[in-house]
């Protein structure tokens, strides 16, 4: 398994092509969230995922909040129960720290709480709603 890391401008097309499947796989068709999935974002954003034989296992990307927070977005796995998501978030959390900023910032699924609190993030705020599934922020102090 290979951790690839590039901005957008280093991805190759099918590589653009390939992260936009997998988000759209799991976030669109898998959880029957129907929104644009990209964005501006993409274009700022560090891209890590984990790659075997030409196919995506996991993926997140990082960006620049503001000057003081660095955000990660779009985690997934596409083999579950495999450990990909803790690796890859623990690949992101170190790569997070040629941004400079103060602090982590994500917002997850209520549901997967656990896996970033076992990475030290911190519910920040009361739980909301995003297209119909119950999220929260968390955050993390930086260790770099």
């Amino acid at each position: 398994m290979q951790l690839v890391m590039k901005y957008f401008n280093e991805l190759s097309l099918d590589e653009l092509y390939d992260i936009l499947s997998a988000r759209s796989a799991v976030f669109v068709v898998e959880q029957h969230c129907a929104y644009q999935d990209p964005d501006d974002i993409d274009r700022k954003a560090l891209h890590l995922f984990f790659r075997e034989q030409n196919q995506i296992k996991a993926y997140l990307r990082l960006f620049k909040k503001d000057d003081h927070t660095v955000q990660i977005g779009r985690l997934l796995s596409l083999e579950r129960n495999q450990g990909l998501a803790r690796k890859l978030l623990s690949a992101g959390i170190k790569a997070s720290c040629q941004f400079n900023g103060d602090r982590l910032y994500l917002e997850t699924q209520l549901q997967a709480r656990a896996l970033y609190e076992t990475e030290g993030f911190t519910q920040e705020g009361d739980p909301f709603e995003r297209d119909g599934i119950p999220h929260i922020a968390m955050v993390r102090c930086y260790h770099c």
